[in-house]
């Protein structure tokens, strides 16, 4: 083999493998990098602090039931009483750090449970900046006077004199009830209901048509300015005859809310059906990942609910 030959074959193989290491090491980048995005998890903030509902151990069971999914990392903020005037200086909510902020304040028993002016500002922007919002069952009772939140939540628990609310037709069609007419918001005994599903989304995306929840409290006459508002789903109320919204979506400036009477957690129950619900959780966990990312990709379970049957986790 003559010396040139043998710098040929030399250079051949280094050039070769070369190009094996760079595409080693690519690969090695590939997977590393797919490794980071799937540890990455949804930033979440729970705020609470005053709600005439059990809004400790709602929290509690919302924070467990996200993070089992292994998709959110859960925090905690606790709005001070207006007694406590010391710590309202150093509550300071970093909302623009999370990608999804689930509301469970309710101040409907006392207005005087307010949230700070700066808050309510801050608040404002993250979501209309893009922020995700939940609206967690009786936190759309709360801050009937704060016109932002009315406009984020678009319907609430609120007298006939405030806003619209709307039924929903069995053809699908969405009447508009306006302002002053029908009656103020309220609810029956809560009941075993049947959510049916209006518009399709990926919150609700293979879901059956109709599928049953456990002891739901359905809202009616729900009031608000229900603007850039989808319904995503309605139940019956068996005493009328007429189909109500039970979880909406608002767009309000680029940030998505989701708002749903789902959710309910009395003072005095422990870990009720009404959470223990496999549709209830996988729709908290579907809705809570489409505010963040705009698509979902939490499988819905094969023991999902159908329109027969409850189906409960232990």
């Amino acid at each position: 083999m003559s010396p040139e030959f043998l710098k040929l074959r030399i250079f051949l193989f280094i050039k070769i493998m070369k190009r094996h290491l760079l595409t080693f090491a690519f690969i090695l980048n590939t997977f590393s990098f797919v490794g980071y995005a799937q540890q990455k998890k949804i930033k979440v903030l729970i705020v609470d602090g005053f709600s005439n509902h059990d809004w400790k151990q709602t929290t509690y069971l919302v924070k467990n039931i996200l993070e089992s999914s292994d998709l959110f990392d859960v925090n905690i903020s606790t709005a001070p009483l207006p007694s406590e005037r010391k710590k309202w200086k150093s509550w300071k909510p970093k909302f623009n750090t999370y990608d999804v902020v689930i509301q469970n304040c309710n101040n409907i028993q006392d207005t005087s449970l307010v949230w700070h002016s700066r808050i309510k500002q801050k608040f404002e922007k993250y979501v209309k900046s893009g922020g995700g919002l939940y609206v967690l069952h009786s936190a759309n009772n709360a801050f009937a006077g704060w016109k932002s939140y009315n406009d984020m939540i678009g319907l609430g628990w609120r007298n006939k004199d405030y806003g619209e609310a709307l039924q929903i037709a069995k053809t699908g069609k969405i009447t508009i009830i306006p302002k002053g007419e029908g009656k103020d918001t309220y609810h029956g005994p809560r009941n075993d209901e049947v959510i049916y599903k209006l518009n399709a989304h990926p919150i609700n995306k293979d879901f059956p048509e109709a599928w049953k929840t456990p002891h739901m409290e359905l809202y009616k006459f729900a009031r608000g300015p229900a603007k850039q508002l989808t319904v995503l789903s309605y139940a019956k109320d068996d005493a009328t005859n007429i189909n109500w919204p039970v979880d909406w979506i608002v767009t309000y400036g680029e940030g998505r809310v989701y708002n749903s009477s789902m959710g309910h957690l009395w003072k005095g129950e422990t870990y009720p059906d009404s959470y223990r619900c496999i549709g209830f959780q996988t729709t908290l966990i579907r809705a809570t990942e489409w505010l963040a990312k705009g698509n979902v990709t939490y499988k819905v379970p094969e023991d999902f609910p159908t329109s027969e049957n409850i189906k409960l986790y232990d």
